[in-house]
């Protein structure tokens, strides 16, 4: 087997992780259309899981908590909602955008059997969400 020069090795696959995470941005801040056909982005989440119940963190950065809607659908979660820019941006020149605004929607899909939503906290810009099996 031939050694690699570690220096190339590494800047190698810093390169190939950079290129990862932009990839992983760009599907969830790219524009999709929702079933009602208009234009929406997809936060970000992480899921974490034990026997009995699911936690979802949603990154929603600036969303208020009356343009947010959660459901739970069979075993469907969705979470709807829309971020707007803050009032004092919106006639200024944009030198950068790269938190999405406008419309979102995210569709998980939750483990066979009945899932119930038990709390929902929105807190330093996160959706923390607390599902439990039924029964």
């Amino acid at each position: 087997m031939a050694s690699q020069d570690p220096d190339s090795w590494m800047w190698a696959r810093a390169r190939e992780m950079l290129e990862r995470a932009e990839k992983l941005q760009r599907q969830f801040f790219e524009l999709r259309r929702s079933r009602s056909l208009r234009p929406t982005w997809e936060p970000p989440v992480d899921i974490f899981t034990t026997d009995a119940e699911i936690w979802i963190l949603v990154a929603l950065p600036g969303v208020e908590p009356e343009k947010l809607e959660i459901i739970v659908d069979g075993e469907i979660l969705g979470i709807r909602g829309e971020r707007s820019l803050p009032p004092e941006c919106r006639h200024a020149n944009v030198q950068r955008l790269e938190i999405p605004s406008g419309q979102f929607e995210r569709r998980i899909e939750l483990p066979r059997g009945q899932m119930e939503l038990c709390s929902s906290e929105l807190r330093n810009g996160c959706l923390l969400l607390t599902l439990k099996r039924r029964g």
